[in-house]
């Protein structure tokens, strides 16, 4: 029988650097695992693509979603929808595959309460002042947009004692190696592997 995947969540504040400390993760090609791409009602973004950093779709067809239960979560977020779709982590999972969510604060919380088995990594900014230079630095939304993203930071980074890891973005490089530790840490925990162990003795 094929181990199950372990469901690697990593979350934390708008602005704090998720997608670029996942894109570093997958980009350094040193751990196996999927990356489950989430499904949002917000408009795409300069150089975005449909399919491969979000799956783009209507609020109409968001909600279809929610009322047929096709979704692990999902959450309104600054007035757009932001999911994950269940089926494909379910079956990445069962086939022994890791599936690694990058999701925001609200979503991560509703997959705690279905899936506690996760692994649930909060990445936080140096502190308050860098995280608002970062939300402004990206240019692609009204100051009215940039404090109200950031007013919503500060409540999500007070959510962090859910998680079972803190790692800080200072810099890409150290945030990324911390998480590579921490996952290859929880493959050797005894709960995950003493399965295997069992069989090894039952057929000796």
């Amino acid at each position: 029988m094929t181990e199950r995947g372990i469901l690697i969540v990593l979350s934390g504040p708008s602005g704090v650097g998720k997608g670029t400390v996942r894109k570093a993760i997958f980009d350094s090609g040193e751990m196996d695992f999927a990356y489950s791409i989430s499904m949002t009602t917000r408009k795409m973004r300069a150089g975005e693509k449909d399919g491969v950093d979000y799956f783009f779709r209507s609020k109409e067809e968001f909600e279809a979603l929610i009322e047929s239960g096709g979704l692990l979560e999902y959450a309104q977020y600054v007035d757009n929808y932001y999911g994950t779709p269940l089926k494909y982590v379910e079956d990445t999972l069962n086939s022994g595959q890791d599936v690694f969510l990058e999701i925001e604060v609200n979503g991560a919380m509703q997959v705690r309460s279905k899936m506690p088995e996760g692994v649930f990594i909060f990445l936080t900014p140096p502190d308050i002042k860098e995280l608002k230079s970062r939300i402004m630095h990206r240019g692609t939304d009204e100051m009215a947009v940039v404090e109200k993203r950031l007013e919503k930071a500060v409540e999500e980074i007070k959510m962090m004692r859910y998680y079972d890891y803190a790692v800080e973005n200072d810099k890409v490089e150290n945030a990324v190696n911390k998480i590579k530790h921490i996952i290859e840490s929880e493959h050797l925990k005894v709960p995950r592997v003493v399965n295997q162990y069992r069989k090894i003795i039952e057929e000796m």
